[in-house]
């Protein structure tokens, strides 16, 4: 939809924008694990890592990122980006291939006017982009984000609510790109004023991301007295399911007689819910802590 179409002419390593080389990075970083795993026949861990990388990496955040680019002016970084979409969905067909071949033989003979070959005999990918100045800043600016976007669940705070951010700690290089990257922190993590402070505001979300101290005020954006109700309230419904299920798996004659696949059900569940118990927990002791 965004005219991202095959360029045979393409070269990677020609690239300039910042976040085109970022993903350029990340899939040389994916190519060599895929490699490497398949290599050592460990398939379902070069499966995993060619998940993470088309999933998260590729359509969770970097199509994310790109949208500024896509819907601006800017023919030139436009013209870029869709190039190097499209080189870099080549790639993952093929880092694919192996595991779902119909599928990616398909897209491969689609999503070009022509092909110089059928996908099973390409070439494998090779990792030949390492921009590692790319891959740091981006790869910071992910963090920030999730770290904000983490607080901002645990406190059941609205999507569209616009909050402010207040950095602490922040070295040369922090504020370089806290400047370079504050558009798409304000549109990804809904902030709208980013400040450097001396000391943490009091009633304050505290996060560290590198060397730096990011600060979400939540005075007047949380009613603490509510919120605490509410997390108690989830955190008893959690020790409840998690007292049901134990109790299952505690009973000897549950595990030996019902199907392996029901027991490992209930083992998922247990893990789920102890994981959950983890985050509201510390959600809960973070609102105590603001009175």
């Amino acid at each position: 939809m965004n005219e991202a179409t095959h360029d045979a002419n393409f070269q990677p390593s020609k690239t300039k924008q910042q976040v085109n080389r970022w993903i350029l990075t990340e899939l040389s970083k994916a190519t060599d694990e895929v490699t490497d795993n398949i290599e050592k026949y460990r398939f379902n861990d070069a499966a995993a890592a060619s998940y993470r990388f088309v999933w998260n990496t590729f359509c969770d955040w970097y199509l994310e990122l790109l949208k500024p680019v896509f819907n601006g002016e800017d023919a030139v970084a436009k013209a870029e980006a869709q190039a190097t979409v499209a080189h870099v969905l080549d790639e993952i067909y093929k880092l694919l291939h192996p595991f779902m071949p119909f599928m990616t033989e398909e897209l491969w003979t689609k999503t070009a006017e022509s092909r110089d070959t059928l996908l099973c005999h390409a070439d494998w990918p090779v990792a030949d982009v390492r921009d590692d100045a790319a891959a740091d800043e981006i790869n910071w600016l992910i963090e920030l984000v999730s770290e904000v976007r983490s607080v901002r669940s645990e406190m059941n705070i609205k999507p569209g609510q616009m909050m402010q951010l207040e950095i602490v700690g922040a070295n040369d290089v922090t504020q370089s790109r806290l400047t370079d990257n504050e558009a798409a922190i304000m549109r990804l993590a809904r902030i709208d004023c980013i400040s450097m402070a001396s000391v943490a505001p009091e009633g304050s979300a505290q996060m560290v991301v590198g060397e730096a101290t990011v600060c979400l005020p939540l005075k007047g954006v949380v009613d603490f007295g509510a919120e605490k109700a509410r997390l108690e309230k989830e955190l008893a419904g959690i020790n409840k399911d998690i007292k049901l299920v134990s109790g299952k798996l505690g009973n000897e004659k549950f595990v030996a007689n019902a199907p392996e696949a029901i027991v490992q059900e209930n083992k998922d569940r247990l893990a789920e819910l102890e994981a959950k118990k983890v985050i509201v927990g510390e959600a809960l002791e973070r609102v105590r802590a603001f009175g």
